[in-house]
């Protein structure tokens, strides 16, 4: 291999790796958001039955501890809304999954290229075209995209280097394969 190539390589193999890290963020980020949007929905639905049993409930008595109860809770339940308001977590979760989803396909021809590249199918201007076009199909994809954050981040490199996301051995993907394509 000569040594432009090596340079153009070794650029294609960062582009991709930080790729890699920014689908699975995404991925993270989507996941995170959903289940805080989950968690919210579901207490919104708790507290305005709570909210609804203490106002019921001071019809009865002297009703003062379920009137206060109630007053509380409704207040809880009002902070919620006015977040949910202006914030919707499950369409932000679904512009993170979207943006995953971009990154993907750019990460898998990122892939490609640098196949194509170790079986020496391209020329130099050849590559260097087919990456500037990549990275353009980037810069489109990161424009779309919303923001992630740093627990994200976080989930994701556990994810990759912990968990060995998108880490396969010779024998799991053989699993898959029909028996001609088999490694063993």
């Amino acid at each position: 291999m000569n040594e432009d190539l090596k340079i153009l390589e070794g650029q294609l193999r960062e582009c991709y790796g930080r790729i890699v890290y920014s689908h699975k963020t995404h991925e993270k980020c989507a996941d995170i958001l959903s289940s805080r949007h989950e968690f919210i929905k579901i207490s919104q639905i708790v507290l305005s039955a709570l909210v609804t049993g203490g106002i019921i409930s001071t019809f009865f008595e002297d009703g003062i501890i379920g009137a206060t109860i109630s007053a509380v809770l409704s207040t809880i339940l009002l902070i919620l809304n006015t977040y949910t308001k202006d914030y919707d977590l499950g369409e932000i979760a679904q512009k993170h999954r979207q943006a995953g989803s971009d990154l993907w396909i750019i990460r898998e021809e990122y892939l490609s290229l640098l196949t194509d590249i170790r079986a020496g199918d391209f020329s130099l201007d050849d590559i260097r075209e087919r990456r500037d076009r990549l990275v353009k199909d980037l810069h489109t994809a990161y424009a779309g995209a919303p923001s992630t954050n740093y627990a994200a981040y976080r989930a994701a490199q556990k994810a990759l280097q912990e968990l060995e996301d998108m880490t396969f051995s010779d024998e799991e993907v053989d699993a898959f394969l029909p028996k001609e394509l088999k490694r063993k």
